[in-house]
């Protein structure tokens, strides 16, 4: 099994909208875990599904941030739902 580093920096790019109200656009964070926080807890769950999380050259869609969010390993607080 392989260890994920949730201390990495990362990138958050929002899915786009057609009718773009939405004023999210790129965001960094210190973190993949705050990254992750932000994504699940505080964006519009229906942007998540377009939605891409870059971490060096890695990137993740929206359903692989919820496995990463719900993992064990996960460092921080989860909001309750």
């Amino acid at each position: 099994m392989t260890v994920f580093d949730y201390s990495a920096g990362a990138g958050l790019y929002p899915c786009k909208t057609i009718k773009r109200k939405s004023s999210l656009a790129y965001k960094r964070f210190d973190s993949v875990a705050e990254s992750l926080r932000f994504a699940i807890e505080d964006m519009p769950a229906s942007l998540l599904r377009g939605s891409v999380l870059e971490v060096e050259e890695a990137r993740f869609d929206g359903l692989q941030m919820r496995k990463l969010y719900e993992a064990e390993a996960y460092p921080l607080t989860r909001r309750k739902s």
